[in-house]
C-alpha cells in the first residue's frame, strides 16, 4: 500500500490553520500552513511528529488543544526526500498534483509548500479541482 497523507483543519485555542501530514517511517511528518495548500507557495511551519492514528481521527484534542476536521487524504509517491527538501505526488479527494516542501536555508525551522496541480485540474482559489 502506498504511503498516505492528511490535511486537517486544526482549530485551536492559538487560531486556525491548516496540518499537512505525510506519512514517513511509522509516524506523520507534520507542518503547520496558514491556510490550505494551494497552487502557490506557503509559508509551512515544522511541528513535531504526529501518530499515524490522526490520518483518520476527527473531533477534539486532548489538553485543551482544540479540534481538528479532516480537509483531504489520499496516498503519495515520494519522488525526493533530502533533509532539506521533500518532492511528492499526491492522489487525494481534492488535491492531485505535485507538493514540493523545501526547507529555507537561511531557516532552518521555516519551511515553504508549493501546490503544483496535475496538467488539467481546475485551479481554484485553493488551488482545488473540487474546491473547499
Amino acid at each position: 500500500m502506498p504511503p498516505r497523507y492528511v490535511v486537517l483543519r486544526h482549530e485551536s485555542p492559538g487560531g486556525l490553520h491548516w496540518d499537512f501530514m505525510l506519512e514517513m517511517d511509522g509516524v506523520l511528518a507534520t507542518w503547520a500552513l496558514a491556510e490550505p495548500p494551494a497552487a502557490a507557495v506557503l509559508a509551512a511551519r515544522p511541528l513535531p511528529d504526529h501518530r499515524v492514528a490522526y490520518l483518520e481521527y476527527e473531533g477534539p484534542i486532548s489538553g485543551g488543544r482544540g479540534s481538528v476536521t479532516r480537509w483531504d487524504r489520499g496516498t503519495y509517491h515520494c519522488k525526493r526526500r533530502e533533509a532539506d527538501e521533500i518532492v511528492a505526488v499526491v492522489d487525494g479527494e481534492i488535491l492531485q498534483g505535485e507538493i514540493i516542501l523545501r526547507r529555507l536555508s537561511e531557516a532552518p525551522a521555516q519551511w515553504t509548500l508549493t501546490y503544483v496541480p496535475l496538467a488539467g485540474q481546475e485551479a481554484g482559489p485553493f488551488g482545488l479541482r473540487d474546491g473547499p
